[in-house]
């Protein structure tokens, strides 16, 4: 988990606010983002004048980006409330006071001592937020279902979210407000959106060789073909390390994945030679897959890059995701013969209904039947 410490700071006989944390690249361009932070070469450290505005300014900024912000050093000076006339330019929606800011802090915690992964905790804190800051002025308590409904219409289908997105928010106050905090809401009584049935976006084999032939570089190729040749989602490729590469059996250790299940998923022969080639090349310390600084993971941002790159040089013109090869991966298995059940544990689904899903796109049969227009 991410901290950042205020503390108090005397600079040049002023009173201005330290801000501490362990070195990090992203932590250091955020903060230098907000106007008015300056570095002090004698301190070493980050800091702001110490007044009410810059208080405010600079627990918001870091709070946006869902870090703990430690600011027991400076309790008494707490951010100040926020006028609920300063709008956000891309929700409309005023900030939060910091009654309601405290109330998201208790539901982060909450979240964190249930063992919530840390993707979900910062999905269900900026939906609360989002609903929180819609009834800015209405006392929790006083919260009805009713005000469910009228935020559904007026925020989420106004503003033409997803039902995808509506039923995160749904997950997020549903927990909120049966655990947390008490009103005259009834979570068993909140609707859910119906949602479409969208099918999975599959590759060819012919687009997938294409694909993985593309880069040049021997990480990139190999981080793209893991997620392929196993099925894995993007973060799970990322937190592989060297241990979980099981070369004796043939497997690969997926620990923790989605919904905190540890599984595994077998290693083709193909994969382990670009495995050991690719080990000798860049000899990874903690992470399977590091940045250009050693022991240091590699980012989702750079791997989508890569892809971007890949279908930029195979000259695919289809909106690819990292998440197609995954889907790709559990129909190209179906059409070889896989049995579903089988499929559902390699991808570490926990209902075979989510598995089922790949029937619909598989051409295998579909190939078979012939068109009654082929008999006229």
């Amino acid at each position: 988990m991410t901290t950042i410490r205020l503390m108090p700071l005397l600079h040049r006989k002023v009173n201005q606010i330290a801000i501490g944390f362990v070195y990090d690249a992203d932590i250091k361009s955020h903060i230098q983002k907000l106007d008015g932070v300056r570095w002090s070469q004698t301190h070493k450290t980050f800091y702001m004048a110490d007044t009410a505005d810059n208080k405010r300014r600079l627990y918001l900024h870091l709070r946006a980006k869902n870090w703990f912000v430690d600011y027991s050093a400076i309790k008494a000076v707490l951010p100040v409330p926020v006028l609920n006339n300063v709008l956000s330019p891309r929700t409309g929606l005023a900030p939060l006071k910091d009654v309601a800011l405290l109330k998201v802090e208790s539901y982060i915690a909450w979240l964190r001592s249930k063992r919530y992964s840390e993707s979900t905790v910062k999905t269900y804190s900026e939906a609360l937020r989002v609903f929180l800051r819609f009834y800015i002025d209405k006392p929790l308590e006083d919260i009805t279902n009713d005000d469910i409904v009228v935020f559904n219409n007026a925020y989420i289908l106004k503003n033409n979210l997803s039902a995808s997105y509506q039923n995160q928010m749904v997950n997020a106050i549903k927990l909120f407000f049966s655990k947390i905090e008490n009103s005259k809401l009834n979570p068993e009584l909140i609707h859910r959106p119906k949602r479409a049935k969208i099918l999975p976006n599959v590759l060819s084999k012919e687009h997938v060789k294409l694909l993985l032939e593309a880069p040049t570089n021997v990480k990139h190729r190999m981080m793209l073909s893991l997620l392929y040749s196993c099925g894995l989602r993007r973060g799970e490729l990322l937190q592989l390390k060297a241990r979980d590469i099981d070369s004796q059996r043939h497997l690969v250790i997926i620990r923790q994945g989605k919904g905190r299940k540890d599984r595994i998923v077998p290693l083709s022969d193909k994969i382990l030679v670009m495995l050991r080639d690719y080990y000798k090349m860049y000899a990874p310390e903690v992470w399977l897959f590091e940045g250009q600084r050693k022991g240091h993971q590699y980012s989702e941002k750079s791997l989508e890059a890569i892809l971007k790159q890949a279908l930029l040089k195979s000259k695919i013109k289809l909106p690819v995701t990292l998440h197609w090869l995954r889907h790709s991966y559990a129909t190209h298995l179906l059409e070889g013969g896989t049995d579903l059940r089988y499929i559902q544990e390699l991808l570490g689904h926990k209902s075979s209904k989510t598995t089922e899903i790949y029937t619909h796109v598989s051409t295998q049969n579909l190939q078979k039947i012939i068109s009654p227009f082929d008999t006229l």
